[in-house]
């Protein structure tokens, strides 16, 4: 078994999100053969409170773009690390500091990553030609 195809649409909907309000180390996590709550984990970062907000708005506009609301939304008080969870989808935005601390790749190591066709960026943050 493997991600729901509209949980992969979703998590690539939010991940171009995420990249567009600059947001770091975007990466998604096929959950689905060791959860049975949810098929794929995202995961992205950003360098401040304020980004993480943004980067959080930007998902939920453009998921619901999609019609897909969050069952749950947690964490937004501080802007430190803000979950929501779409049902098939669970989007972790976290603070650089507590992506570190926490660093939950390490529990979903052994999952397989997925190709959210995003574009390779420099780290002056410019898009580098993928043709």
């Amino acid at each position: 078994m493997s991600a729901d195809p509209e949980a992969l649409a979703w998590a690539r909907a939010a991940a171009r999100a995420a990249d567009d309000k600059q947001g770091i180390e975007i990466v998604g996590f096929d959950v689905s053969e060791q959860l049975a709550i949810t098929d794929i984990f995202l995961v992205a970062s950003a360098a401040s409170e304020r980004q993480v907000g943004a980067i959080v708005d930007a998902v939920e506009e453009a998921l619901l773009k999609l019609g897909a609301k969050p069952i749950r939304r947690e964490g937004d008080r501080q802007n430190r690390w803000v979950l929501l969870d779409y049902g098939v989808l669970v989007v972790h935005v976290q603070h650089a500091e507590e992506r570190a601390f926490y660093a939950l790749e390490r529990l979903w190591r052994d999952c397989p990553q997925l190709d959210l066709e995003l574009p390779t960026h420099d780290r002056s943050g410019t898009p580098e030609d993928d043709a």
